[in-house]
């Protein structure tokens, strides 16, 4: 009887905790965010040179497949939402060299954010991931309700601080500066 009672209570506020993400994700039209950051034990250089490295994303980010970069703007995803097979192309608007690159989607999936490194000390940086997207069909919305969505976020870059410090060093670099406007390229 108690098991039971425990199990319809659990029941009770998942679906209280599910109800109030799909209000909140409807009065923002659809749309969900999430925001992530993690400390890394290695100079923000080190972690900014690796992270342009896009193809090499599926290392440590689960639940990619592939990136192909198609120019020093344009990427081509493959990657599973929720365990359904999806690709979409991105454009980073935004890439300082050390400080921070934005992207938007402009194929396929909703998805638009901001990697920003912060230096904490020489041989330590903080990266935090802000990323807004919209959920499709009603797999995807539960799942995002259920914090899918960031529980990926959180265990992508706890396996790029992983990486990273077992490594040590980054395995390329990209120095350029991009802008609205256009790359300026400085490439290394």
């Amino acid at each position: 009887m108690l098991n039971r009672l425990i199990t319809m209570a659990a029941v009770a506020a998942g679906g209280y905790l599910v109800a109030k993400q799909l209000k909140k994700n409807k009065a923002a039209g659809g749309e969900s965010s999430v925001k992530e950051s993690i400390t890394v034990n290695v100079p923000v250089r080190t972690a900014y040179d690796q992270w342009t490295q896009f193809e090499q994303f599926p290392t440590f980010m689960d639940s990619v497949h592939e990136v192909r970069q198609l120019d020093d703007k344009r990427l081509h995803w493959k990657a599973d939402v929720l365990g359904k097979p999806v690709e979409w192309d991105a454009e980073i608007t935004e890439q300082i060299p050390d400080q921070r690159i934005a992207w938007r989607s402009t194929t396929g999936k909703l998805n638009n954010g901001v990697v920003s490194f912060d230096s904490l000390s020489d041989k330590r940086c903080r990266i935090t991931l802000t990323m807004t997207y919209q959920p499709e069909g009603a797999v995807e919305t539960i799942g995002d309700a259920l914090g899918a969505v960031r529980l990926e976020a959180s265990g992508n870059l706890k396996r790029f601080k992983e990486m990273m410090e077992q490594r040590g060093s980054e395995t390329g670099a990209w120095r350029g500066t991009i802008k609205d406007q256009g790359p300026a390229t400085t490439a290394h």
